[in-house]
């Protein structure tokens, strides 16, 4: 496996972490490409978790957007209520087919927690989540769930209190415990060789939208719109069409006015985060800077490395959408179509519906719906009250 995405990626950790990461490789290498494994992980995520997720027709939003049909790619509908699952499984049946007995994770929007707590239960492994003191008090429902399935969560108070200083505390734990531990990222970010381990297990999106849509319409749709945290919901869409005559968009967290987490749009510059070189947001002390989102996913100042590339080549383009737009499409979509968006996901929605006015009729997107809103709806209440 390559360790680079043209300069992007690499394995920048301590050497005490190095030979996890080889052990991790040569298990990824070897059982995770033979049939005993793969057999297993299409039936997990067929009979478990949920799969073939629907391509739906959002014919309500299309009409307000007044253009380019809008399709929504509905892993929303997966056990655990998002995508995290699909990469969770891949994971946790690797490392308990590679003699692990404990995941860890980190997690800030509490998705990715919840699904490695129940790849867990499912697999009857040992889970311990991290997780910021800010993102927990925003996520309760979701620390509830992780407890309910049976891992451990433990808070961090240190730093910014969100996603990157639970991945901190994540790693550190790893270094000490991999012998007998899987540290289970979530996102297609991190050390080699986790971005590309990530991003083969969620390019099952994109490759059901795909023969969906051929079917549904023939060909291909015009554009791809998904958004991007770490960025394994948008790689997982965007990876099978890469070959293909396709416009794709990542959609990352314009913020308030106050603060952001977009870091692909003129805003970041390249370093080194967790592990990867990639695009990262300094203050001017060059040190990394404290990001916003509503969207507790998308609140983190690096990006997957592959992004970095695509960004850079302009093979993807990235757009922001800020807190008060995905609050209206967290709406509309709830209102015009029945349906809750997770805040990450109304990222997507909300671009999406300019991009589809742009693009005027007679063309498609597909718009990855990459988790549901349920754990969104006390936080969104909360806000709209306080304003």
């Amino acid at each position: 496996m390559k360790k680079y995405f043209g300069k992007f990626g690499g394995q920048f950790v301590p050497e005490t972490l190095v030979m996890a990461l080889q052990q991790l490789e040569h298990s990824y290498l070897t059982v995770g490409k033979s049939r005993k494994f793969r057999q297993e992980l299409g039936r997990l995520l067929r009979t478990y978790a949920g799969r073939p997720t629907p391509l739906y027709l959002a014919k309500k939003l299309t009409a307000r957007g007044g253009g380019a049909k809008i399709y929504l790619k509905r892993e929303d509908l997966l056990h655990t209520g998002a995508h995290k699952i699909n990469n969770a499984i891949g994971q946790a049946l690797l490392a308990k087919m590679s003699g692990k007995r404990r995941l860890i994770a980190e997690t800030g929007a509490g998705q990715h927690g919840v699904a490695t707590a129940t790849a867990a239960a499912l697999l009857g492994m040992e889970c311990d989540v991290y997780m910021g003191s800010v993102d927990i008090a925003r996520q309760a429902p979701n620390v509830y769930r992780m407890e309910l399935l049976g891992a451990r969560v433990i808070e961090v108070a240190s730093g910014s209190r969100t996603l990157k200083d639970a991945i901190n505390e994540a790693m550190r734990d790893y270094t000490a415990s991999f012998e007998t531990t899987h540290y289970l990222i979530g996102s297609a970010l991190g050390p080699h060789p986790y971005p590309a381990m990530v991003r083969d297990f969620q390019s099952v999106i994109g490759k059901e939208a795909k023969g969906q849509f051929a079917a549904a319409e023939g060909g291909v749709p015009d554009a791809l719109v998904a958004c991007v945290g770490g960025g394994s919901n948008a790689i997982g869409l965007f990876f099978p069409f890469l070959n293909e005559k396709v416009k794709m968009y990542g959609v990352e967290a314009g913020g308030d006015g106050n603060g952001h987490a977009a870091r692909l749009t003129g805003k970041g510059k390249p370093g080194v985060l967790h592990g990867m070189k990639t695009y990262l947001l300094e203050d001017r002390h060059g040190q990394i800077a404290d990001t916003h989102s509503v969207s507790a996913g998308l609140d983190y100042p690096a990006v997957g490395p592959q992004h970095s590339l695509f960004m850079e080549q302009g093979r993807v383009k990235y757009a922001e959408a800020d807190d008060s737009e995905a609050l209206s499409a967290f709406h509309l979509l709830s209102e015009l179509e029945g349906i809750v968006p997770a805040l990450e996901s109304a990222h997507a929605v909300a671009f999406a519906l300019k991009l589809a006015r742009g693009m005027g009729r007679g063309k498609s997107i597909i718009v990855n719906l990459s988790g549901r809103g349920d754990k969104d709806v006390d936080h969104v209440r909360k806000i709209e009250g306080e304003r």
